[in-house]
Order: C-alpha cells, then structure tokens, then sequence
C-alpha cells in the first residue's frame, strides 16, 4: 500500500530473464513484458535464479538439519516473550505472534536431523501433537497446531560475490544461515538499508546507481558482516546441537557468566539487534 501511495509499480510477474547492457540491464518478465534499469536487485530467495543467470555461485555446507515451522495456537498470553530451547538435535524456538480471533498464537521454528524431521512432519495430527507437546510444554496451557506444517532444510551458503553486472543480492539471496540466533530476517533487512543508502548517496553525487563503484560499496559495507555471522551461527549450532557432556559444561558455564556479567549480555544485544559496527541510517531510525 505504501509503495502504491508513493508511486511505485508493481508487477506479479518473476523475472525471466536479465542481460546487462551499456549504461543499464535489460529484463524480461515470466509475463512476456520486457524493461530496462539501471540496477537490478535480486531478492527473490536462497534459490535466486537472478543470481544463478548472474553465474554467482555459492559456497558452503549443508547440516543434515531440518527446521519445522508451523503455528500453535496456546492458551495463556505469552505477553510478547519469545524462547528458545537448545536440544541435542538443534534448537526449539517459541516466536510470539499477536493474537488473532482464534485466540493467542506463537510461530515455532523446531530443529531436527532432517530424517527425522520428515517423519514428524508425516505424522497424523495426533501423533505430531505429541511430539510438540514433548518440547513445547504446557507453561502456556493447552496448545494446538493451527498452521501448515513444512520443513526446510538448514546449511551455511553465502554468495561469492554480493554484485555482478547491474545486480545487487540481498537477503536469502546473498546469503542463508542457521536460524538458531534467529539473524536472517535482521541481516536482510540490514542489506537492504546499506543497499538503499548506498543508491541514495551515489544519486546525490549524480553518478550512477548501478555502477560497479556503487556497487563494490554496498559489497564491501555487508560481506564482512555477513561472513562473520555465518561463522557465529555456525559455531553456535555446532556448540548447542550435539550430545557431548563436556561441551555441555562449556556452554552452561559460558552462558552462566554472560549472564552475571551486564556489560557482556549488552554487547551480544547490541549485536544480534545489528547495533554493532556500520549501522545503515535506516537501521537507525534516521532518514537517507
């Protein structure tokens, strides 16, 4: 509604094709409608045929995790607090919706080994019942699962490049981690701010948006960050799901201190809030 109001069209359309010319790129939509721009922005997921056409390729790993998502519908508020439970098989977060007519309601995002997985999400409706109850509990009454229940499959991939010839990658696009520090909706959000005032401060100085001078800023200004919370998130799963009892005293003592310790729990805030380093403007509250 808000791109509507200011102008912007939009068109339900994918992109069929792309080829970047002199001066801008040339696009073809699934709709047989053809148009030309200076940058082209590819969001459009972890499996983004803009960065496949691009010939970007990715690098990493796949976890042999699944992750459950659906929605549960529970009995008590959860008054806005979210969990999360770290198992042997990967975290179990309780992600507070806002309530609906149907009553309170909490997004699960549920980790297991991705066979496992397959076979709790197979389940009929009272056996996949069961297996939540086990983890979810009942600190919030009775629960039901109210949504579609899917599983995604989990790894560490991230983009070689963040750029190519008159395209920017930002979101899934650019880059897929574990969601156990619940970071890959915040780091999308966070390219597309750099991303926004990079354009806005070239177009100032009246050079071009899709230039590969504008776009090695917006490259350098997000890969560094990207690249150092993959190796958090990695070493985080790698820390929490497993089943060794000296690990397990490891993490508990550490996260006893973090917690004794004010100034420490701040900076880790400060940083899953993307508080931390080169903050884009609109991150910030501020205008570009």
């Amino acid at each position: 509604a808000k791109a509507k109001a200011e102008g912007v069209e939009l068109m339900s359309a994918a992109v069929a094709d792309c080829d970047a010319a002199t001066g801008h790129i040339n696009i073809r939509l699934q709709s047989g409608a053809s148009l030309g721009a200076r940058l082209l922005v590819a969001a459009d997921g972890a499996r983004s045929s803009i960065r496949e056409r691009a010939g970007i390729a990715t690098h990493g790993w796949d976890y042999g995790q699944s992750s459950i998502v659906t929605t549960v519908r529970h009995e008590r508020d959860h008054n806005g607090r979210a969990e999360e439970h770290f198992l042997p098989a990967g975290p179990f977060a309780i992600l507070p919706l806002m309530r609906d007519a149907t009553g309170h309601r909490s997004s699960i995002v549920w980790t297991e080994a991705a066979n496992e997985a397959e076979r709790i999400v197979a389940l009929d409706d009272a056996g996949f019942h069961a297996e939540l109850e086990r983890r979810f509990g009942l600190h919030l009454g009775e629960i039901e699962a109210v949504g579609p229940r899917r599983a995604f499959p989990l790894g560490l991939h991230v983009a070689r490049a963040f750029v190519a010839e008159r395209i920017a990658l930002v979101g899934d696009a650019a880059h897929v981690i574990h969601p156990i520090a619940g970071q890959g909706l915040n780091m999308g959000l966070k390219d597309v701010a750099a991303l926004a005032e990079t354009i806005v401060d070239a177009m100032r100085l009246g050079l071009d948006p899709g230039s590969p001078v504008t776009l090695e800023r917006y490259q350098r200004w997000r890969r560094f960050d990207t690249m150092a919370m993959g190796v958090a998130t990695d070493g985080l799963n790698r820390l929490f799901s497993n089943r060794s009892d000296a690990l397990r005293v490891v993490r508990d003592v550490g996260l006893g201190l973090v917690d004794r310790l004010p100034a420490l729990k701040q900076l880790f805030i400060r940083e899953a809030a993307g508080l931390v380093g080169e903050v884009p403007k609109l991150l910030k509250g501020e205008a570009l």
